[in-house]
């Protein structure tokens, strides 16, 4: 489970210190879902979850004439997507919960997000605000992961930590997979009609470059279920668990990248103001 507390603190921080390799680790993902938002026609766009601010960014210089507007509910990503997205005239972030934040500029026509949606602890009161503040016939365009057997680099990562480590919480509480089940998200778009799925099998990019094994250890180190256990584990099972993950990057490493198999639901609906 990843709250919100998490989100506002050390997740945060880590992610927006982490930004260039988690983009990177999105990186083949990235431009399904921005091909999904040119289709839609919009004049106000709201990303929520916005990150560190790419996808935002991209869609802002995409369409100089949309106003385009980031909300996160970490300080430190804000501040990462503000310093990125300086100097673009349509764009601007805010720090703010999407769940209870509407925009005092006006009402958005397309909601977008890539992975920002999981992490509701409401979810069916979040999109039921999000469809009452936007506009009568506002689309809304998100990426979340598939299961996570269908997700390579999260059931090998799985695979290397101790069983009370790897214990799963309910498979629905807020965090990285809580979207995975179709029925579930159809139940929980409170507001929303005419949810599509469609889905995108894409490469999870854990490290390239000059070095793509040590980029791929220092995300890990980071971000996600291994800097939990490296942050948690006592030190003889830290340097253990240490150990495994190199070897599985090491695995992974193809002479180019550090990669490994995703999958994620591409999915879009149009709001509903009669449940409004």
């Amino acid at each position: 489970m990843t709250s919100a507390f998490d989100w506002q603190g050390s997740v945060g921080r880590n992610w927006a210190t982490e930004w260039r390799r988690t983009d990177t680790s999105f990186s083949d993902l990235t431009p399904h879902l921005l091909k999904a938002v040119e289709a839609e026609s919009a004049t106000r766009i709201v990303d929520i979850g916005c990150g560190a601010g790419e996808v935002a960014i991209a869609v802002a210089c995409a369409r100089p004439q949309v106003r385009v507007t980031g909300a996160d509910i970490s300080p430190d990503l804000i501040l990462a997507a503000d310093q990125r997205g300086s100097g673009i005239a349509n764009l601007s972030f805010v720090l703010a919960d999407a769940s209870q934040w509407s925009d005092p500029d006006g009402a958005p026509d397309l909601i977008i997000s890539r992975h920002g949606v999981m992490f509701f602890a409401d979810p069916p009161a979040a999109f039921a605000h999000l469809a009452a503040v936007a506009s009568a016939r506002a689309r809304m365009v998100f990426t979340c992961f598939r299961a996570p057997a269908q997700n390579e680099w999260a059931t090998a990562i799985a695979g290397l930590l101790p069983p009370t480590e790897a214990a799963a919480s309910s498979p629905f509480a807020p965090g990285p997979f809580a979207f995975a089940d179709p029925e579930h998200v159809q139940r929980c778009m409170a507001g929303w009609r005419d949810v599509t799925f469609t889905p995108v099998d894409f490469t999870y990019v854990a490290g390239e470059g000059d070095d793509p094994v040590g980029e791929a250890m220092a995300l890990f180190h980071r971000i996600g279920p291994s800097a939990f256990a490296m942050r948690t584990l006592p030190e003889a099972e830290r340097a253990a668990f240490e150990k495994r993950l190199l070897e599985l990057v090491e695995a992974h490493y193809d002479g180019t990248r550090v990669a490994f198999g995703a999958a994620a639901w591409l999915v879009t609906a149009s709001s509903d103001h009669s449940h409004g």
